[in-house]
């Protein structure tokens, strides 16, 4: 956990950055569907790690990067007025890994379920290799032994 006051402050970069793509950047290199998922702020609050997403292919991940770095000087003083801080942070766009590794735990998921159906396939017919229940249990001739020792011993 950061500085409160930080927290603070990142979450209202996050939703004024995320007002500024939506309704001043005009730059055609910017995608369709950009969310900002999260602001990160060192613990000065000097630098703000500014983590999106982007609904679409590569062609348009590599526009919208282009597009958010040729206006971080725009949203930087943007983010200054509004905050009314002593210092701006510094604002660093990066693209949020969030759908791949999405998709790479999908498809663990998926083959853990196929290990998991092919083990069962197979325990299915299995039986054991000795005998079913495996604990020591006394034989019936040492049950009798024990009995009589024990009906001796009360004389």
């Amino acid at each position: 956990m950061g500085n409160p006051r930080y927290i603070k402050v990142a979450e209202q970069i996050k939703v004024i950055v995320a007002e500024l793509i939506e309704r001043r950047i005009k730059d055609p290199r910017l995608g369709d569907f950009v969310t900002v998922t999260d602001v990160r702020l060192t613990g000065d609050g000097r630098e703000a790690t500014v983590f999106y997403t982007v609904l679409g292919g590569e062609e348009e991940r590599v526009g919208t990067a282009a597009a958010l770095n040729s206006a971080t000087g725009m949203i930087r003083s943007t983010v200054g007025k509004n905050l009314g801080m002593k210092f701006t942070p510094t604002i660093a766009f990066v693209l949020d890994a969030v759908q791949e590794t999405a998709a790479e735990m999908e498809a663990l998921l998926a083959k853990a379920r196929a290990s998991d159906a092919d083990l069962a396939a197979r325990s299915a017919g299995a039986t054991y290799a000795g005998e079913a229940d495996p604990y020591k249990k006394p034989h019936e001739d040492e049950a009798d032994d024990a009995d009589a020792l024990g009906e001796g011993d009360e004389a």
